[in-house]
């Protein structure tokens, strides 16, 4: 009986021990662009290992919340874009659009904004992709922001269409999870209020919102500010020296990038192995010293670690920069694509993901077939191809570019992000075709310690 006793006071001991284990913390979050503060108007907190997330909106800014130590948390702040106290005038919004459905894909169902510049007559008609009609509506509406929710049916793609004053505005919706006899449902949710803040259904990349991302893994209170910010240098942080060489840098909203490729170390050949030997190493494209001031160097995995396996370690980078992880380059490809945002399940997918990501992070020359980006907000990434071990070979200058993130997929691989001349994407994978994928030669770019 005795024993009985005891074991049971074990387990409530060992239970209360685990739940003191999830600290209570209060995050607060503010906004600015370069220096000027910013109105948030909604904020998404994630829970990237745990799963779940929790919104909040303006004038909320702080949340109080249970985690276990070492959760990764995503913090996505949402904002018009004004400055605080200032509301956006005619000149601002005066254009009749129709916002990509959030989310996309869509699982049971999507919310749908669209901004009507003057009182009118709107259609707004859904149909399969063989042109068929499967929902539609009719009113009579007043300027401002209306808002929908939509359900998906049997079909995998569906196109909606909104007409005001004969103009017409189409987006595509991809249902990732059809349904044999669920009938498609648009239904009106309401008008937004005249102050244009943000609501669920306009967590979208729409004309009028931006949004800013920042990964942590809080053990105490602590105070975020978004920066909205992009296509600038660094603030506080233009360029970096290091080891001969001169880094420019570039703000894409709250992550500070080095604007080129890491060019550290001193040159192999291509027939030799990188090894732990307190010599940093690298490889140029072709054995061409010239290559690596173009593209920068090549890097095995290892090497690049500096021959460790914890991520988000500084390992070839600067003091002060680390190697970005898996988790950061999702960040970054939400942060410039058009359609899918930062914390869109999209980005957790293997092979080639988003809309136009891709395209936005490329550099506008240096591509084959000119199959160049728009470098939209100044990454400007370039084709540096990549260097095989078991094959002793560079490949695909000028058609492929390859960094690798300091994430583990296993013993032998780790992530990695490609970018491609024929395609407007970004690929995810950790898959060689020959050989060992550590062992792979690619580029690397170093990421600011938040």
């Amino acid at each position: 009986m005795s024993k009985k006793i005891i074991l049971i006071a074990f387990f409530s001991i060992l239970s209360m021990g685990l739940y003191s284990q999830r600290p209570t913390l209060e995050l607060t979050f503010t906004a600015v662009d370069n220096a000027a503060y910013l109105k948030l108007d909604s904020i998404r907190v994630m829970n990237r290992t745990q799963g779940g997330e929790i919104m909040i909106y303006w004038p909320d800014t702080t949340v109080t919340i249970d985690i276990t130590p070492g959760d990764l948390l995503l913090y996505i702040g949402y904002s018009t874009g004004f400055p605080m106290g200032v509301q956006p005038g005619e000149q601002d919004v005066q254009k009749f659009y129709l916002s990509q459905s959030y989310p996309n894909p869509v699982f049971e169902q999507c919310h749908i904004s669209m901004y009507i510049p003057e009182t009118g007559n709107v259609i707004i008609l859904a149909a399969d992709i063989q042109g068929r009609v499967v929902s539609s509506t009719e009113r009579f509406m007043n300027k401002g922001i209306h808002l929908f929710k939509f359900i998906p049916g049997e079909a995998s793609v569906y196109i909606l269409k909104a007409r005001w004053n004969n103009l017409e505005k189409t987006i595509k919706i991809i249902n990732a999870n059809p349904r044999p006899g669920r009938r498609c449902q648009l239904d009106y949710s309401g008008i937004e209020n005249g102050d244009y803040s943000l609501k669920t259904s306009l967590i979208t990349k729409d004309l009028a919102m931006q949004e800013s991302g920042i990964l942590d893994s809080p053990t105490a209170n602590e105070t975020y500010t978004f920066q909205f910010a992009t296509n600038i240098p660094c603030l506080g942080t233009s360029m970096v020296e290091y080891e001969g060489q001169v880094y420019n840098t570039i703000q894409i909203f709250s992550q500070c990038w080095l604007k080129e490729n890491l060019n550290v170390g001193t040159m192999i050949n291509g027939s030799q192995d990188q090894t732990n030997n307190s010599i940093k190493e690298k490889y140029c494209y072709d054995n061409n010293p010239d290559s690596c001031t173009k593209y920068g160097g090549l890097y095995k995995w290892d090497e690049m670690m500096q021959y460790t396996t914890q991520e988000g370690v500084q390992g070839l980078c600067p003091p002060g920069w680390h190697l970005p992880t898996d988790e950061e380059w999702k960040v970054l490809e939400g942060a410039v694509d058009s359609q899918y945002g930062i914390g869109d399940p999209i980005w957790n997918y293997y092979w080639e993901r988003g809309y136009d990501a891709g395209m936005n992070l490329k550099t506008t020359n240096g591509w084959f077939a000119n199959g160049n980006g728009t470098d939209m907000f100044g990454f400007s990434g370039l084709p540096g191809g990549f260097r095989i071990t078991s094959l002793v070979r560079f490949y695909n200058v000028c058609i492929y570019s390859y960094w690798w993130t300091s994430t583990e997929f296993g013993f032998f691989d780790a992530w990695c992000r490609i970018l491609n001349f024929a395609y407007s994407g970004v690929r995810r994978s950790y898959y060689s075709y020959f050989g060992i994928h550590k062992d792979y030669g690619f580029s690397v770019r170093c990421l600011r310690d938040y």
